[in-house]
């Protein structure tokens, strides 16, 4: 992906896109996010999920359900304190003691001890590209399986309309005609 395909892409001023551009297409290439619609697809959910490639560390009120996160078994948040400090980072915010684990495990990235390393930028483009894989969605994205691959990231369809507008721009500027 080049910066200007990225920018477009987005929306996103060419300064951010160039910074982007490297560690995103290493990811991609790593994770064979390889076609026109399967990079759109993960731009559109990327873009989404980070404000434009700008947050990368869950803003922290806490809410109610940020408050949920502590004491989560599921999440693998049994020390206290986990909640906090395994709350989402990376461009697709991975959340939770457990899912840290896994994607330091994977990653080769000592995740629990420095869980800070998913919001530099290699790391987060390395863990969304990751996570994408992990869960089969370039198969949906050839699919075209938008809504999937959103209920798979976000557990829900938070954010439909922005991903779709992002969605919209990305295969433009990708040049993906279906």
């Amino acid at each position: 992906m080049t910066p200007d395909q990225l920018s477009a892409a987005l929306g996103i001023p060419m300064a951010r896109a160039q910074m982007w551009a490297d560690p995103l297409t290493a990811a991609a290439e790593l994770y064979a996010i390889d076609t026109p619609a399967r990079q759109a697809t993960f731009l559109a959910q990327i873009g989404h999920e980070s404000g434009r490639l700008v947050f990368l560390t869950e803003l922290w009120g806490p809410t109610e359900e940020q408050k949920g996160y502590e004491g989560r078994a599921d999440l693998g948040n049994t020390h206290p304190g986990d909640g906090f400090t395994y709350r989402g980072r990376g461009l697709i915010q991975i959340t939770g003691r457990a899912n840290y684990q896994r994607a330091g495990d994977e990653l080769a990235l000592p995740l629990i001890d420095h869980p800070e390393l998913l919001a530099q930028p290699d790391n987060a483009a390395l863990s969304a590209a990751w996570f994408w894989n992990s869960r089969g969605l370039s198969v949906l994205a050839d699919a075209g399986d938008f809504e999937t691959i959103t209920r798979r990231i976000n557990g829900g369809l938070n954010g439909l309309e922005d991903r779709e507008a992002l969605w919209k721009t990305a295969k433009a500027a990708l040049g993906v005609t279906s």
